[in-house]
């Protein structure tokens, strides 16, 4: 049995990769959700607007993971 290493390295890589972004992503919903209630009138609207959308783009990274790994998801 061998280790197929360079195939190692590229899903460890992925796999960093794919969870800094995940934390990136939410960390920065938080913070623009927190800093919208500082704030009045269509500045909150878009500071808002952009957190949901670090929600958004947090989930479907989430669910692309998911689809990923269960096999079901692939069909024959």
């Amino acid at each position: 049995m061998s280790i197929n290493w360079a195939a190692f390295a590229v899903v460890a890589m992925a796999t960093l990769v794919a969870a800094l972004a995940v934390v990136t992503l939410f960390s920065f919903a938080v913070r623009l959700h927190a800093e919208s209630m500082d704030r009045t009138g269509a500045a909150r609207v878009r500071i808002r607007i952009a957190g949901f959308i670090c929600y958004l783009l947090c989930a479907a990274a989430v669910l692309y993971g998911v689809y990923l790994i269960v096999p079901f998801f692939h069909g024959k």
